[in-house]
């Protein structure tokens, strides 16, 4: 069988966010249960940190797929003509080995990762949350500007930015019928918020824990290092932590660990991966005045459950092209 190569602009019309958060959703709870495989990513870094190449291995037996994300990272490409996360997302087939798609993954990281704030929105804002605040104005609060209110009647939204001119950009995107405005300050954005979305490439901390107001729920996104940090130490510490995956957060969140340096938190303060929320082995908010954060790494189970829905689509649409590249013996 032809491998498939699907390229960026093909992905978003074949990575819907309401399909895509489905399909994340299930990646989660099928990691939760223990039938997927999902190490911790190596990471490359180039000297002085100007950049990193990651390598993102996983499986899930529910799709019957491994696959692997490898991903550059630079920073510095904002307000370039360069994206700052770019890579492939590679499928291949669990039972015979064989390579099933090449798929560019720069929408499908842009997707995914509000796909998956979007899951632990659903599972621990309040029912009637409609005030959004999304810190960042680049690709992920754009994406998560189309999330949230997927699964929260969102009313109004508030955008900040470190580039007020960002903000507005953003802003004048809209968000179907919610009134969006930018606004000048963190302190304005997140007041009387009932979903926070932090989505900036900060690594000195945006939201401090004195602008957390009961019954908030943030989504922190932007960091997946242990050297960098949107929530200072407070903000963690008034929180009840909810995370993609444990092992990734005592490992690679610097929001964790550094809130960890400074003694407010210990392990025990992680309540619950959210797929065992989906899976419903753990509760979830246990009242309309707590404080949830979920804090969002990124993994590779959601980049190959995301991934395949892309080349599901395409098999039905007849998007992308293929050709043999490989690993079937001939003669």
């Amino acid at each position: 069988m032809e491998t498939v190569f699907i390229g960026q602009d093909e992905v978003p019309d074949l990575l819907p966010m309401a399909q895509c958060i489905e399909a994340v959703r299930q990646a989660l709870a099928d990691l939760a249960r223990g039938e997927g495989i999902q190490p911790l990513r190596p990471v490359m870094w180039l000297p002085e940190k100007v950049g990193a190449l990651g390598m993102m291995p996983g499986y899930l037996g529910s799709i019957a797929t491994m696959g692997i994300k490898t991903v550059t990272v630079f920073p510095g490409n904002a307000g370039t003509e360069y994206d700052s996360h770019q890579g492939t997302v590679m499928l291949f087939d669990a039972g015979n080995g064989r390579l099933k798609a090449v798929i560019d993954a720069t929408e499908i990281t842009a997707i995914r990762t509000a796909a998956a704030s979007a899951v632990a929105t659903d599972l621990l804002a309040r029912k009637d949350s409609s005030v959004l605040a999304i810190l960042g104005a680049g690709v992920q609060g754009h994406s998560h500007l189309r999330a949230i209110p997927l699964v929260r009647p969102i009313t109004e939204i508030r955008v900040w930015s470190r580039s007020p001119d960002n903000a507005a950009r953003l802003a004048a995107a809209g968000a179907g019928d919610a009134a969006i405005r930018a606004v000048g300050s963190v302190a304005e954005a997140v007041g009387g918020a009932d979903v926070v979305c932090t989505t900036t490439a900060s690594s000195e901390p945006i939201l401090a824990g004195s602008l957390l107001e009961p019954g908030m729920h943030v989504n922190a996104v932007g960091s997946s290092v242990p050297f960098a940090r949107e929530l200072d130490s407070d903000a963690m510490a008034r929180s009840r932590i909810f995370v993609d995956r444990r092992e990734s957060t005592l490992n690679e969140s610097g929001d964790f660990l550094m809130a960890q340096a400074d003694g407010v938190v210990d392990e025990d303060a992680i309540v619950a991966e959210i797929g065992e929320l989906v899976a419903g082995t753990r509760p979830g908010r246990e009242s309309d005045d707590e404080i949830t954060t979920f804090v969002s790494l990124g993994l590779a189970v959601e980049d190959i459950a995301a991934g395949d829905l892309v080349y599901r689509n395409a098999l039905k649409s007849g998007k992308g092209f293929s050709f043999e590249f490989g690993g079937t013996r001939h003669g």
